[in-house]
């Protein structure tokens, strides 16, 4: 009779286990839910792509058609405009150039607020100036859903290996649930701060690497000048205090590095205009906060310059580049 109870007692766990797992797994294909995703661009699409292979269906747009074809051929739904996935889905991320372009895919004729969900969270990964962020989550908030700035950082290579940096800004208790979407897709998520905050950190940040980008590409300029290997001085500026990120990931020197911009004619990665844009945001909010940044506005007039001379659509170490050919004129 004992040893009968004993086989009860131990089908009984081993079934309870079983059930277990079970409800953690459904629970876990339930989280899986759809969620929508607005601008495939340079950074987009692999954010995009990286969602996708965490399990999660993607429903995606962009104003380019054929900007939508690689997620669409990995499985992702392809809709018209941002109005019909907040029609479809209740978690939203949007990956865009520019302010303006935030103000018209959230309130234009098309925008997801004209369908948006009671309820919905909106993540804005766009580097976009604080108060428009502001003004998206007071209008978002009318609808009855919850907005978050969750600028990146890390470029496309980390948008490509799902090594991005997020700064978020937001009600802290709406963090959780941006953080499980935003961990797919970088590996550090980062809580700022009410909405706007994300924005803020972007900004400073990307004024510093303006800065240290255009401080590298100099450094760069004269020591092979002096007649200095450009690798070999690159290495010592690595294990120097000189180090900077601009330096050891993402030298701007054509043939010092693999796998960068500068050893692809400078397509692809950070554009110039973009780098154009943050610094005028910098300056913006610079003025606005009567802060000195000497060396921050003295960035965004080179980078200015070298979208009026040709740079506007190469990555922004590039400015090795425009240097170079400054000193030949």
């Amino acid at each position: 009779m004992a040893a009968l109870v004993r086989r009860s007692q131990n089908l009984f766990k081993k079934w309870n286990k079983h059930v277990v797992v079970s409800l953690a797994l459904s629970r876990a294909l339930a989280s899986k839910t759809q969620v929508g995703f607005v601008g495939l661009g340079n950074m987009g699409r692999p954010m995009a792509k990286n969602l996708l292979k965490q399990g999660y269906p993607i429903i995606a747009t962009d104003i380019f058609p054929e900007s939508c074809k690689e997620l669409q051929d990995l499985g992702a739904q392809i809709v018209d405009c941002p109005a019909e996935i907040a029609d479809k889905t209740d978690r939203i991320i949007t990956m865009l150039p520019s302010s303006p372009n935030v103000i018209e895919v959230y309130t234009g004729p098309n925008g997801i607020l004209k369908k948006v969900k009671k309820g919905s969270l909106l993540i804005d990964s766009s580097t976009i100036d604080p108060a428009v962020s502001k003004e998206m989550a007071a209008a978002t908030e009318k609808m009855g859903a919850v907005f978050m700035d969750a600028p990146v950082s890390g470029g496309v290579g980390a948008a490509n290996t799902a090594k991005l940096t997020f700064m978020v800004g937001g009600a802290e208790e709406e963090f959780t649930a941006a953080k499980e979407l935003l961990s797919c897709m970088g590996t550090n998520v980062v809580y700022c701060g009410q909405v706007g905050t994300g924005q803020a950190a972007k900004i400073c940040n990307n004024m510093l690497l303006a800065i240290g980008m255009i401080g590298t590409a100099e450094t760069m300029n004269l020591g092979i000048r002096l007649g200095l290997d450009p690798k070999l001085l690159a290495k010592i500026l690595n294990m120097s205090s000189g180090r900077c990120w601009s330096s050891d990931a993402y030298n701007p020197v054509p043939g010092v590095m693999e796998g960068v911009p500068s050893g692809n004619n400078y397509q692809g990665g950070f554009a110039t205009t973009l780098m154009a844009k943050d610094l005028g945001l910098a300056q913006d909010t610079a003025t606005d906060t009567k802060t000195p940044v000497p060396l921050g506005s003295l960035a965004h007039q080179i980078y200015r310059m070298m979208c009026a001379r040709g740079y506007a659509g190469k990555d922004f170490s590039s400015v090795f580049q425009f240097l170079r050919e400054e000193e030949e004129e």
